[in-house]
């Protein structure tokens, strides 16, 4: 059996064909680019319609290539956080609200949780612009009609294509809105959103499946009868790909944005432990959770550089930074797009320092990518801070699999710690369907990790 994966994220949609194994079939893949819309003011968003047709073009695209036969699952990895408002009728009423918005504010008025430790211990979360216990009152105010319920992205382009499109409980945890112990919309947090349930999407049960709605299943008819699991949070799915699914072991991810994650078992009903005050906790599945800290800045910050700095291509770029030593030499606040959870910082908070003449473009992009990995640093001493004994730490991530430098940025970043690399950029599309397979026991054994400086198999 083969497995449809997708990979519903920021500057792109993917689609890939995965054997058993969850190992990506050569020459199956199938990828748009998605325009990400931002302005200084804090903006962050993408064309729901257009989304929508990047996702039809990934299919018909595999389908045209014949690689849609022999499918018995399709999975998905989706971008937490996302949320999109819909009219009676499952159309979009503007654009989706990516993770990168920061525009939300608290309505006139609204107050926070009444004991905000408790509020943080049961969700994972913060009353904070990222989570829709903030967004949706934002978003009715905003959106200048009324509002019938609301989606996030998976949400609204299952809702699209299949005969139902619930929500997964590891998505709905990325909300800010669900009570992580009993994986039901926690009644405060739906408060402070204002929102009743028939306005939030059905949360689906353990072992869900949907199927493709029938005048699609005609347009794939290789899909027809094919069950599609419901979404995985793709922090969550990029740590199993990356083979990091227990306490030993942490994944250090850097796609568009970037995250430090730990992942461990906490079946549903059971009591969770204590959580930092400045780390995040989502679900993965019903079984198991995912800890940590995220940013705004990852393969971003490559992007920005790239086309404002002229920057060398290809070899030539990697001897330039192999001339600059792995602290960069360039002190940098990388927080271009503001904070992620739970800080405030504004978009456009990025600063970088102890520049001169002679700087180069070269010298700047280092400085940039080691300020990212002094950030992971700070907030991976406080992960490990939860667990019993040292950890591993894996590196995985479309953005690192592109720069060597970057890879070797963070290893000195990280040490004396034990760091991996995971070659396969594609972890959060593999890591979906593991997950989706219920075979997070054998991630670490399927991983493809090697040492930090061993060459990239997958370029």
């Amino acid at each position: 059996m083969n497995i449809l994966a997708l990979d519903l994220g920021t500057s792109s949609v993917r689609g890939l064909v995965l054997d058993g194994d969850a190992r990506p079939l050569p020459g199956a893949l199938a990828r748009h680019k998605m325009i990400l819309t931002v302005h200084d003011d804090g903006t962050g968003t993408l064309d729901a319609g257009a989304y929508l047709a990047g996702l039809v073009a990934c299919l018909d695209e595999l389908a045209a290539g014949g690689h849609l036969h022999d499918i018995g699952l399709v999975t998905t990895s989706a971008q937490w956080h996302s949320v999109v408002p819909l009219d009676a009728g499952g159309g979009p009423l503007g654009p989706v609200l990516t993770w990168l918005d920061t525009r939300p504010v608290p309505v006139a008025g609204a107050t926070g949780p009444a004991d905000a430790d408790a509020f943080h211990q049961r969700t994972g979360t913060w009353w904070h612009r990222c989570y829709w216990s903030m967004r949706l009152p934002w978003l009715r105010a905003h959106t200048g009609t009324t509002v019938a319920r609301f989606a996030g992205l998976a949400e609204y382009l299952f809702g699209a294509l299949l005969d139902a499109a619930p929500m997964s409980v590891s998505q709905a945890s990325g909300t800010g809105l669900l009570d992580l112990r009993t994986m039901d919309w926690d009644a405060e947090a739906c408060a402070l959103a204002g929102s009743r349930r028939d306005e939030l999407p059905e949360l689906a049960p353990d072992g869900w499946r949907g199927r493709l709605r029938a005048d699609h299943a005609r347009r794939w008819p290789a899909l027809a009868g094919v069950g599609w699991v419901a979404p995985v949070g793709d922090g969550a799915a990029s740590n199993v790909g990356s083979g990091c699914v227990d306490e030993s072991r942490v994944a250090v991810t850097v796609g568009t944005s970037a995250a430090v994650r730990l992942v461990q078992h906490l079946p549903m009903g059971g009591n969770l432990p204590r959580l930092p005050d400045d780390l995040w906790r989502y679900r993965v599945d019903h079984d198991h959770v995912v800890t940590g800290a995220a940013y705004s800045s990852g393969g971003n910050l490559f992007a920005w550089a790239n086309r404002e700095l002229r920057l060398p291509r290809g070899a030539e770029l990697e001897a330039a930074l192999a001339r600059v030593p792995p602290d960069g030499g360039r002190p940098a606040n990388v927080r271009f797009g503001g904070d992620r959870p739970p800080g405030l910082a504004p978009a456009g908070s990025g600063e970088l320092r102890r520049l001169s003449f002679g700087t180069t473009a070269t010298e700047i992009l280092a400085g940039l990518m080691r300020g990212l990995c002094d950030l992971v640093a700070e907030d991976l001493a406080e992960l490990e801070s939860t667990v019993d004994g040292p950890v591993e730490v894996v590196l995985g991530g479309g953005a690192l699999a592109a720069s060597p430098w970057w890879r070797n940025a963070f290893s000195a970043a990280l040490a004396p710690r034990a760091v991996w690399y995971q070659r396969n950029p594609e972890v959060g599309a593999t890591g979906g369907a593991l997950v989706a397979l219920g075979r997070l026991g054998d991630a670490a054994g399927l991983a493809d990790i090697v040492r930090t400086d061993e060459k990239d198999s997958y370029s």
